[in-house]
C-alpha cells in the first residue's frame, strides 16, 4: 500500500545539546505513577530546574506502574506437582497446564497405575514428570487436587460454547469498522488511545497557578505585574503583529466561585497584546508540551528507539502534536478554544470570519475541525507526525520510516472500515494534506517564536530546549 507523507521541511533548528529535554526522556515517567489527583502546575516567577521538569512530567501520567522483569520473576507461581510455571488453580491446586491435563485424563481413565520402578516415591519435576505416571498421579493427589472438581465432557462443551458466545458479544460491542482491521492494527490503535487518555488532560483541571495578562477587564489586579515594553520593543512587536495576523485573541477565566474574568486585547495595533499574553502563552504551551512528551514515552514504539532519536523526534513534532490536541477542544462555530475554565476567543473587528482564513494557523484549525474526525483518527495523526524520519538529527531513519508507514496504513484502513460512505473516500488524502500543512505552519511558527524571543525573552526552559533557543 502506498501512502502519501508530509513533505520534508528543514525549518527546525538543530545542533544544540538537549539537556533538560534529555532528562525528560531519559527518566521514564512511568517510574513515578500518580493517581487521578495528580496536580501538574505551572508556577509563575520560578526558575525551573531538572528536578522540577521531571516531577511535573511524572505528575501528568496516571497509568499503572510497570514492574521490571526481575520483579515479575519473583512473583511467578510454580506448579505444586512438577515445579513448572503455573497457569492458575486447577482442581483446587496451583498447577501448570500439563499437570492439569494429566490429572483430568488419569481420573477419567480410572486405570490402575503402577510405578515401573516399584518404589512409589519417584521425584516429579518438569523433566521427569513423564517417566512415571503413577508417582505423578500420587503427587497430584497429595498436593490436594480433587477428582470431584473435574467437569464432565458435556459440561466442558457447554463451557466452551459459553466462552465463544461471550467472545462474539465482545466483538459485537466494538465499533463496526474496527472488526475489519487486523489484530495488529487494533492493538496499535488501543495503545495510542490509552496513551492519549493517560496524558491529555482534556478538562485542563491540572493547569493551575499560570500567569495572566497584567489587568483583566473586570479591574482585578493579577499578582506579579509585568513591566511595560520599551518603545523599541513595542515597535518591533507591532511589526510582528502585522506579520502574524490582524485577528486578536481574548481570554475568559471562570473562577471556582462562579466569577468570570475577561481579558480583551487593546484596540490599537501597538503589539502590546502580544506582550501581555506572552507569559500566559508560555505557561499553557509548556503544560501542553509536557503532556506530549509523556504521550510519546507511553508508546512502546517510541521507547524502543535510541534516546537521541527520541529527542530529535520530540523537538521536531511537539508543536504539531500540540495543535492536533488543541483542535479537539476547538469550537469552530464560536471561534473558541474551550480549555476547562479557560476560554480563548478570536476577536474579529470586521465582524466576520473571512479574515480568519488569511492566517494559516486559524485556517488549519477550521479546516481540520470541518473533517469531524474520530478520536482514533486524531491519535493516528499524532503518531504519523511524531514518527517522521526526516526530522533533523534522526539517525534510525529506516526504522522510523517503517513505523510511520504502519501508522499511515492503519489510518487508511480505519477510515475504509469505519467510514464506508462515498463522502469519506478522500478523507485519508485530506488528512495527509492537513499534516503537510501543519508541517509548514510548524516552520513558520518556529521562526516567529525566535523573533519574539529575541525581542523579549519569554520562553520557559522546556520551550527553549524544544525550539533550540540558545542563551543570548
Amino acid at each position: 500500500v502506498t501512502v502519501m507523507r508530509p513533505h520534508q521541511l528543514k525549518a527546525e533548528p538543530s545542533g544544540v545539546p538537549a539537556t533538560l529535554l534529555h532528562s525528560h526522556v531519559a527518566e521514564s515517567a512511568l517510574d513515578h505513577p500518580q493517581g487521578p489527583e495528580a496536580n501538574l502546575e505551572v508556577r509563575p516567577e520560578e526558575r525551573w530546574d531538572h528536578a522540577d521538569l521531571v516531577r511535573c512530567e511524572a505528575d501528568s501520567i496516571t497509568g499503572k506502574l510497570i514492574v521490571n522483569a526481575d520483579e515479575k520473576d519473583e512473583d511467578t507461581q510454580i506448579c505444586r506437582v512438577c515445579g513448572d510455571k503455573a497457569t492458575g488453580y486447577h482442581f483446587n491446586v496451583m498447577t501448570c497446564e500439563g499437570c492439569k491435563g494429566f490429572f483430568r485424563r488419569a481420573m477419567k481413565r480410572n486405570a490402575g497405575l503402577r510405578c515401573p520402578y516399584r518404589k512409589g516415591t519417584c521425584e516429579i519435576t518438569r523433566k521427569t514428570r513423564r517417566q512415571c505416571q503413577a508417582c505423578r498421579l500420587r503427587k497430584c493427589l497429595e498436593s490436594g487436587m480433587k477428582k470431584e472438581m473435574i467437569m464432565s465432557d458435556a459440561a466442558v462443551e457447554q463451557r466452551r460454547a459459553l466462552i465463544k458466545r461471550r467472545k462474539r458479544e465482545r466483538i459485537g460491542t466494538q465499533p463496526w469498522g474496527m472488526q475489519g482491521l487486523t489484530e495488529e492494527q487494533r492493538m496499535m490503535i488501543r495503545e495510542l488511545m490509552d496513551a492519549q487518555i493517560k496524558t491529555f488532560d482534556t478538562t485542563f483541571s491540572h493547569f493551575k497557578n499560570f500567569r495572566l495578562p497584567e489587568v483583566l477587564s473586570s479591574s482585578h489586579e493579577i499578582p506579579g505585574t509585568l513591566k511595560a515594553p520599551t518603545a523599541e520593543e513595542a515597535a518591533k512587536l507591532s511589526q510582528i503583529r502585522q506579520d502574524m495576523c490582524s485577528v486578536k485573541v481574548s481570554l475568559q477565566l471562570r473562577g471556582e466561585d462562579g466569577s468570570i474574568w475577561n481579558y480583551k486585547p487593546p484596540a490599537d495595533n501597538s503589539g502590546k497584546e502580544i506582550f501581555s499574553l506572552l507569559p500566559h502563552i508560555a505557561d499553557m504551551s509548556t503544560y501542553m508540551f509536557q503532556g506530549i512528551i509523556n504521550f510519546a514515552k507511553v508508546l512502546s514504539y517510541f521507547r524502543e528507539l535510541p534516546i537521541e532519536d527520541q529527542i530529535s523526534l520530540l523537538k521536531g513534532a511537539t508543536f504539531e502534536l500540540c495543535q492536533l490536541r488543541f483542535n479537539t477542544v476547538f469550537n469552530a462555530e464560536k471561534g473558541t478554544w474551550e480549555c476547562g475554565r479557560l476560554s480563548y476567543c478570536l476577536e474579529d473587528a470586521a465582524g466576520g470570519f473571512q479574515q480568519f482564513l488569511l492566517e494559516p494557523m486559524l485556517k488549519f484549525h477550521y479546516m481540520l475541525k470541518k473533517l469531524q474526525l474520530h478520536e482514533e483518527e486524531y491519535v493516528l495523526m499524532q503518531a504519523i507526525s511524531l514518527f517522521s524520519p526526516d526530522r533533523p538529527g534522526v539517525m534510525q531513519r529506516a526504522v522510523i520510516d517503517q513505523l510511520q508507514e504502519r501508522f499511515a496504513i492503519t489510518l487508511k484502513a480505519y477510515i475504509e472500515c469505519c467510514r464506508p460512505q462515498p463522502a469519506h473516500r478522500f478523507l485519508f488524502l485530506k488528512i495527509m494534506a492537513m499534516l503537510t500543512e501543519l508541517r509548514s505552519i510548524n516552520a513558520q511558527h518556529t521562526q516567529k517564536l525566535l523573533r519574539i524571543q529575541d525581542i523579549h525573552p519569554f520562553a520557559t526552559p522546556l520551550m527553549q530546549e524544544l525550539f533550540s533557543i540558545t542563551d543570548g
